[in-house]
């Protein structure tokens, strides 16, 4: 029962919420991150997620999943393996406080707005929030890079990514035609 006691507290410690170190060594980790993910947290690079913005518990979670290797991914790996749980508080904190990406303009609005209905009917401000900022563990959907959110979209459908230790996205995203998760990727990436 101690041990029990003590697992909790340990991991409750882990996601505590940081202040955003603003000195040179938690800047000098994030720029390590900017290579990919973009200076400032914006990604300028397909497939790869912008970090700026996302909510500090959620960014914590997913380093935590990459070191633990419940999420996989070749480039984060050997990156993550490195990071104290310190680190990893500090990260979260850092690139939650940095100004999210502004959508680009919207080059076919009927796409959004089917974009618009499959969100509203999977439910996805229900976990998202209704701006789809995000809270907490759930991530920023609004103003994300399009192809990654169709990405992550089929990795979730497929079984290749966890979500939070829920299988609510998995649940979500197989219940999705292909054409959902491009119409409701579009709407999210141009989201202002």
């Amino acid at each position: 029962m101690r041990a029990i006691r003590f697992g909790i507290l340990s991991a409750t410690l882990l996601f505590l919420p940081a202040q955003a170190a603003d000195n040179s060594a938690i800047k000098e980790k994030a720029s390590v991150c900017a290579g990919c993910h973009g200076e400032n947290g914006v990604s300028q690079t397909e497939n790869i997620p912008s970090l700026a913005g996302q909510p500090d518990q959620f960014l914590q979670w997913q380093l935590v999943f990459f070191r633990a290797g419940s999420r996989k991914n070749e480039q984060m790996q050997p990156i993550v393996e490195q990071l104290t749980n310190e680190d990893i508080r500090n990260l979260g904190a850092y690139f939650s406080q940095l100004t999210p990406p502004k959508g680009p303009e919207d080059a076919d609005p009927d796409l959004s707005k089917k974009g618009t209905q499959v969100a509203a009917g999977r439910r996805c401000g229900s976990c998202h929030t209704d701006s789809f900022a995000g809270t907490k563990g759930v991530a920023r959907l609004a103003g994300q890079r399009e192809e990654y959110l169709v990405k992550a979209l089929h990795d979730y459908k497929a079984g290749l990514r966890v979500g939070g230790g829920v299988a609510a996205m998995a649940d979500v995203a197989y219940r999705m035609s292909d054409e959902e998760i491009t119409a409701v990727s579009h709407y999210l990436a141009h989201l202002k």
